[in-house]
Order: C-alpha cells, then sequence, then structure tokens
C-alpha cells in the first residue's frame, strides 16, 4: 500500500548529509550511535548511517518530525596510515601549491593571471633544485668530498674507510667517491617521483564520474526509475558565468601534475649530473691537452638544453579547468625524465673515469650555485609581488588579506621552510663530521658548508627578535581586549550575579579568537623581514665569501661578538628545527593522534589540487568532492526528496564545492547549513578569486538557501557576510551565545563550557535553522511508475536500494563500523 502524499514541511524525503571538519571524528560520533552502517565508500572515505536508518527511504512515515542523518566521514584521506606522516617533510612543497591559489580576484588582466601562474611553478621549481642541491651537498661535498679526502675525518669514521686517498683503493680518486655519493640524491629523486606517482595514480588519474546525474539535463521523462523533469531554477538563481569550482575540470588535474612531475624529476636528475660534471670538468679545465676537456664540454651543453626543455614544459601550459582534459602528455613524461636520467649516467661514468692526479681539497663548487638560486627566488617573489599587486589593484576588496599580496607572502615563506630544512641538513651533517671545530671557521677536519648557509643560519635569531614585537603587540592587544570585553560579556548574561573569573574565561575566549584575524598583518611581517634577511645573506656571502664571523674578524668588538653569537646561535637552531620536524614526523608515524594533529595541518593545505608542485602532499579534495557531488546528484534524481547538506569547519568547504558542481537544477533542491565554517574568513580573504565576495555571493543565489551559524569565541569558523537580498534572508545567524548558560540555572545546572569551534550542533539555534531549511525546500517530486505518481521511491529504486542494503549487510565487519 502506498503512503499518503507527505506535508512537504514536515515529511517525506528529507536527507541531511553531515560532513565534519578538520581533525576528522568517526561516524558513531558524528551519527551519536554505536551502531553504524557503511552505505557506500571504502575505508579511506565512506558514506555511514545507523543501523536502523539503512532502508529510510522505503519508510518515510518515520521520519515525519526531521530528516534522515548520514555522515560523510573523509579524515582518512589526510590522516589515514603512518606514511602520512612522512608528507611532514614536503611541507615547503605544500606551502608553494597553495600560492598558486591564492592569486588575487580580477577584472580581465588574462596575460597577468597566466604569468602570476608561471612564476609560483618556476619558485616551486627551485625549491626541488634546492632540496636536490642539498642533498648533493650533504652527500658529495661534506662526506664523499671533504671528509673522505680528509685523513682527520677518516681516521674518526671507518666506515668511510675504503674511499680513503690513504689507502689507494679503486674508489679513492674524488670523482669515483662523488659518483658513488650520487647514489643518495638520486635516490631521493627517485622516491619523491614514486610518491608523487602513486598518489596521482590515486587521486588525479582517477576521472570524476560522468553521467546523467552529474548532468544538467534532466532526466527523460516517464522513464523507468526516473522522475519527471524538474523546473528550470529561476533566473535570480542561475548564475551567468560558472564559478571555477564549478568548471568540469577544476578537481581533474591529471595531465598538469604529470607534466610537472616529469620536469621536477627532469630538473633532480639534472641537478645530480650537473654536480658531477662540474667537479670533473673543472679538474679537467687544467690539464694541457684539449680533447681532455671537449667530453665536459659536450656534457655541460646537453645538461643545458635539458634545463631549457625542463623550464620550457613547467612555463608553458598552466590548468585546463574547463573542461576534463583527459590528454596525458605520455612522449613527455616518459623521455623527458628517461633522458635526464641518460645524462646523469653519462655524468657518473665521466666523473669515475680515472684521474690519478686529481686531489680533492677546500670544497667543491656549489658556492655560487647555492647563491645563484637563492637570487633567482628573491627575484621571483619580487616579480610575483609586482603581479600581485597588479591583478589587486583592477579589482580590489577590502577583506582581500594583505591587499592581494598573499600569495607572494606564503611563497616566500615555502622558500624560508625549505632553506631552513635543507641548511639544518647540511650544518648537522657538518657539524657531526668536523667534530668540535666550528665548520667554515678553519681548523677543522673539514671546510664546511658554504657560506651563504652559514649567513642564513645567522640571520633566524635576528628573524626570530623581529617576530618577536608583533607577537608582543598582539598578546598586550588581546589582555586589553579581554578587559574591555568584560562588560559587554556581563551586560548579554544579564540578569545573573557576576563572577570575574567567569566573565573573564568568556572575554578571553573571544578575544583569542579574534587573533585569526590580524594572521595577514602577522604572516607580512614575517614574509617580509624573511625577504629582506635573504637578500642581505645573499649579500653578505657575495661580497665577503666567508662565514659571518669570520667577515666581522677585525671590526668593533661588539660587530664581531653579535655575529659569532648569531652564527653559532643561527646554527644551533637551524639544527634544532630540522630535527623537531624528524622527531615530529617520527612520533606521528607511530602515534594516530599526532597523526591527526598532523593532518589537520594537511585538511588545509591540500584541500587545493597540485597545480604549483607535484611533489607536494596529494589534494583529498579531488577525492571527496566527487564522492559527495556523486552522492547528493544520485540521492535527489532517485528519491526527488529534500537534501540539507550540513557542513562543519572544513567540511563546509567541501560542502560549498560540492554544490558548485552539481546541475543547476539539483543545486534548487538542496539547502546549506554550514557552522563553525571558514569559507569567509579564512578561504575567502586568502583565497579571493575562488572564495571571495563574489563567488559566495554567487553560491547564496545558486542554492535554494543558506544559513551560517558562528560565534565570536570561534577562532576558525566567522560569518560569511551575505546580506539579505530579495526574498532571500541574511545568510548569517550570529554570533551565536557561547556558552549557553553563564552559570548554573535550572536548564543548566552544572557550568557550561566555552565551545568555541566545536559542539555547534548542541545550540537549539542549529535545530531550529535545520528545519526552517527543510521547510523552505520544494516539496518531494512525485516518480512515475506505470503511469501513476508516487512520492518516494519507485520499485526499480526500491529493488535498488533494497540491493545496496544487502550488499551493506552482505559485507560483515568490513562493512560496519561500530561501537
Amino acid at each position: 500500500m502506498l503512503p499518503d502524499t507527505p506535508d512537504p514541511r514536515s515529511g517525506g524525503a528529507a536527507l541531511e548529509l553531515l560532513i565534519h571538519g578538520v581533525g576528522g571524528t568517526t561516524p558513531q560520533t558524528m551519527l551519536d550511535d554505536a551502531r553504524t552502517v557503511r552505505i557506500t565508500g571504502d575505508e579511506t572515505a565512506a558514506v555511514y548511517r545507523r543501523a536502523e536508518d539503512v532502508d529510510a527511504e522505503l519508510h518515510p512515515e518515520r521520519y515525519r518530525d526531521g530528516p534522515v542523518p548520514e555522515a560523510y566521514c573523509w579524515s582518512n584521506l589526510t590522516s589515514g596510515n603512518g606514511s602520512r606522516a612522512l608528507w611532514l617533510l614536503l611541507l615547503p612543497f605544500m606551502v608553494v601549491n597553495l600560492a598558486h591559489w591564492m592569486r588575487p580576484a580580477t577584472k580581465g588582466l588574462g596575460r597577468s593571471q597566466r604569468l602570476y601562474g608561471v612564476l609560483v611553478r618556476l619558485v616551486a621549481l627551485t625549491l626541488t633544485v634546492l632540496l636536490t642541491a642539498a642533498a648533493c651537498e650533504v652527500a658529495l661535498d661534506l662526506t664523499a668530498w671533504q671528509c673522505a679526502g680528509s685523513a682527520r675525518c677518516v681516521a674518526d669514521r671507518s666506515w668511510l674507510g675504503f674511499l680513503s686517498p690513504e689507502r689507494h683503493g679503486w674508489w679513492s680518486q674524488p670523482g669515483r667517491r662523488l659518483a658513488l655519493a650520487s647514489v643518495v640524491p638520486t635516490g631521493l629523486v627517485g622516491l619523491l617521483w614514486y610518491l608523487s606517482n602513486r598518489t596521482w595514480s590515486a587521486y588525479e588519474a582517477q576521472r570524476p564520474p560522468v553521467d546523467d546525474h552529474t548532468r544538467d539535463d534532466p532526466a527523460e521523462p516517464g522513464r523507468a526509475g526516473g522522475t519527471p523533469p524538474e523546473p528550470a531554477p529561476p533566473a535570480a538563481v542561475r548564475s551567468t558565468v560558472r564559478a571555477a569550482l564549478g568548471r568540469p575540470g577544476f578537481w581533474y588535474g591529471r595531465r598538469l601534475v604529470a607534466r610537472l612531475r616529469a620536469a621536477h624529476t627532469a630538473a633532480g636528475f639534472l641537478t645530480v649530473a650537473a654536480t658531477l660534471t662540474t667537479a670533473a670538468a673543472d679538474h679537467d679545465r687544467g690539464a694541457h691537452s684539449v680533447m681532455t676537456q671537449i667530453p665536459g664540454l659536450l656534457l655541460r651543453a646537453a645538461l643545458t638544453v635539458c634545463a631549457a626543455v625542463v623550464l620550457r614544459v613547467v612555463c608553458s601550459r598552466g590548468r585546463s579547468e574547463r573542461k576534463r582534459d583527459g590528454t596525458l602528455d605520455q612522449a613527455l613524461i616518459t623521455w623527458l625524465p628517461a633522458a635526464a636520467l641518460a645524462l646523469l649516467g653519462l655524468a657518473v661514468v665521466f666523473a669515475a673515469w680515472s684521474r690519478p692526479g686529481w686531489v680533492s681539497t677546500g670544497a667543491l663548487a656549489g658556492e655560487v650555485s647555492f647563491r645563484l638560486l637563492a637570487l633567482a627566488q628573491v627575484t621571483l617573489i619580487v616579480a610575483l609581488t609586482g603581479t600581485a599587486h597588479l591583478l589587486h589593484r583592477r579589482a580590489p576588496h577590502p577583506r582581500t588579506a594583505m591587499r592581494g599580496l598573499g600569495g607572494p607572502a606564503v611563497a616566500m615563506l615555502a622558500c624560508a621552510l625549505a632553506g631552513v630544512m635543507t641548511g639544518g641538513v647540511a650544518q648537522r651533517v657538518a657539524d657531526w663530521l668536523d667534530g668540535d671545530a666550528t665548520p667554515g671557521m678553519g681548523g677543522g677536519a673539514i671546510a664546511g658548508p658554504p657560506t651563504l648557509l652559514s649567513w642564513q643560519a645567522a640571520v633566524i635569531p635576528v628573524l626570530l627578535v623581529l617576530l618577536l614585537i608583533p607577537l608582543t603587540v598582539l598578546a598586550v592587544r588581546t589582555v586589553r581586549t579581554t578587559r574591555e570585553l568584560g562588560p559587554v560579556v556581563e551586560a548579554e548574561y544579564g540578569g545573573t550575579a557576576a563572577d570575574s573569573v567567569r566573565t573573564r574565561q568568556i572575554a578571553g575566549a573571544r578575544a583569542r579568537a579574534a587573533l585569526t584575524d590580524a594572521a595577514p598583518r602577522l604572516v607580512g611581517i614575517l614574509s617580509g623581514a624573511a625577504l629582506l634577511l635573504g637578500a642581505a645573506a645573499v649579500a653578505g656571502a657575495w661580497l665577503s665569501g666567508e662565514v659571518p664571523g669570520q667577515a666581522a674578524e677585525g671590526t668593533d668588538s661588539f660587530v664581531e661578538s653579535v655575529a659569532d653569537t648569531a652564527q653559532a646561535l643561527g646554527s644551533w637552531l637551524i639544527g634544532l628545527g630540522f630535527i623537531l620536524f624528524v622527531t615530529w614526523g617520527r612520533r606521528a608515524y607511530r602515534d594516530a593522534s599526532a597523526r591527526r594533529t598532523i593532518g589537520i595541518l594537511w585538511d588545509v593545505g591540500t584541500f587545493w589540487p597540485r597545480a604549483a608542485h607535484p611533489f607536494a602532499p596529494p589534494c583529498y579534495a579531488e577525492r571527496a568532492v566527487p564522492d559527495l557531488t556523486w552522492r547528493i546528484a544520485t540521492w535527489v534524481r532517485r528519491t526527488g526528496g529534500r537534501l540539507v547538506i550540513s557542513g562543519h569547519s572544513q567540511g563546509s568547504v567541501l560542502a560549498a564545492a560540492a554544490v558548485w558542481q552539481l546541475p543547476a537544477a539539483t543545486r534548487h533542491r538542496v539547502a546549506l547549513l554550514t557552522y563553525g565554517s571558514p569559507l569567509e574568513r579564512l578561504y575567502g580573504r586568502w583565497f579571493p578569486a575562488y572564495f571571495g565576495a563574489g563567488p559566495l555571493r554567487d553560491l547564496n543565489g545558486e542554492v535554494r538557501c543558506w544559513r551560517n551559524l558562528w560565534r565570536a569565541t570561534d577562532p576558525i569558523g566567522g560569518p560569511v557576510r551575505i546580506p539579505a537580498d530579495g526574498d532571500r534572508p541574511e545568510v548569517d545567524r550570529g554570533p551565536l551565545g557561547d556558552p549557553l548558560a553563564y552559570g548554573r540555572t535550572a536548564s543548566h545546572p552544572l557550568p557550561e563550557p566555552v565551545l568555541g569551534h566545536s559542539g555547534y550542533q548542541a545550540d537549539p539555534a542549529f535545530a531550529e535553522e535545520r528545519a526552517a531549511l527543510l521547510d523552505r525546500l520544494p516539496p518531494p517530486l512525485p516518480q512515475q511508475q506505470n503511469g501513476r505518481p508516487r512520492i518516494g521511491r519507485t520499485a526499480d529504486s526500491d529493488s535498488a536500494a533494497d540491493s545496496d542494503s544487502d550488499s551493506s549487510r552482505s559485507q560483515g565487519s568490513s562493512g560496519r563500523s561500530s561501537g
């Protein structure tokens, strides 16, 4: 017997799709039930329901009081297995990839927009070269060239004895030692290629689903199991220009990542080959025979040509988002790394060729390379800053972070992070090999790393001192704001006896939450200081040719003392920073809770596709957004019901991205409920071209209805700042009261906690707004079966649901997450 047609305000097919935020959670917690069933998906990301709700669509009469809750859990995409902790070492690559998406929103200026992308990709390429050069510095220069060539150094390290010239073995010649040591940086580049290719196959190479469910074309009327044509959304709801995140190819970066991976892999191999070739060719230059120098010249010319091809590949092509570009440049992604690897093989043979009179003294000629690399980074950052300023000036918006200069600032921070990590490794290895001596100061067993690394280490204490100034200002301002908010808090909770401790707790939470809005200034100061100090380090190393301690000798005693202290303290700090990276990554590898903490960082940093650096951690949204889009579109299409997408924190960002990918008719049948959302406060300010005021305003016009809940105590979420427009009310509701009660009351006999970013669903406003959104959605569409309209599901879809339900039950323990 068919159920009666339900009242659209109280029943029918209605679903609430819950999407969690940063840090992840379990389906049991999201659904508030220990017995949950996986409806669809796998161990990495899946949709869950309560066991009693598996067949909810067959019994809509049971859910007249509210929607069926359904949870999408995606936390394992960023914090699943232990190997994800190793992504921490790829942090600079992830940060520079963010800079690509921070392009200011603008009107026109297509060439400048393309130039912005090219500059970011070039900065990313320098990071790959820097990482490989640092590995060459440690393995080839410090170990194989300097330590293995020094009797004092080898005496304390027996494992290097077979390389010592004192033993006159086959490996004792410098070129052969370098050829053997080149295995380390080559293996590092190969590992990065493997990780990138593996994640590319799992993420970018997976083509998003394409079907009638995700097209704007309505289903053919009257067909079995289909809904009749849905009415087109009103003109006010349609957007004339499709949002960037709604383009078909936005979450499909297969072609670009493959091209960039080939280019960066080739650049890494060429860096190792250039190090070997330069060392051997410099020795051959002193030979009297011209024929001896020809192989080195030819090899250098071949390396130059291959490097030019790499630059061409990086600069020539950006992302193709307006269509799903399934093309794969097979010849390029195969032969470019292969050619670079072949040149590396020739360089190994060239360096290992017997040169009986060759003796390793001092350091390899890598000093100039590091200086040129640092100078190139500074130049690119300056050019990127000018391009970003030009783009922002065309269409300025007061809410854009750093007046459109967020991308250059973050790119600069990526370079600084890479410098700390690579310099830290070189400094620590040099300290270890040199024993009690200070590398670079003379008197030790080895000459030490390039002087530029010592100069970069010496500016770190200066940078930290400069950073203390704004941090102190922020701390003082927070204390003052806490004091000023005291009377405001007591006035809001009027009628209750004032408690100074309680007032200070609430006011302090609000003042600390407001610190998020000061992040642009802090990032600007940090990146600006890093740029100036980095340029000063390059100038100091270039002009003096000595480490800071030696360069200051003979000057005023105070200056000499400061230089020595800065160099020693900077070397210690840069080494400590690298050790902290390693220990944190090791702990996260073994500890799931620490891995979730790192996962929070990845939740924000790896939301965006890999558009600048192919070795960055993969973009989880390229799996999550198609998952959500497919689930929403198929459910609405199959049931004709009402759906509320309920997104918390980062989940609200995924929800918005999924809605943009939906067909227009489907968007008109869903409501959006966001809470603790960083859509405007973080994403809108830092990524204005994609989540700025214009795109968010268009999103509000494309969905049926949208409400956003926020608190003044929330350090992450905030208002989306979309005012009322015609019959559409203001999107924001807030700030909500937090805590719910100031003191003890009859309904709250125990002190209520300050929830901040969590616990939004415990607020009565959540249930009120969810019910109001469901009321504003159109009634369930009748479905065709034997010429009769039916509310809910057709027989065909019922059998499909039964099949799905049976499949879920047949999965046994693998398909059930129960407490």
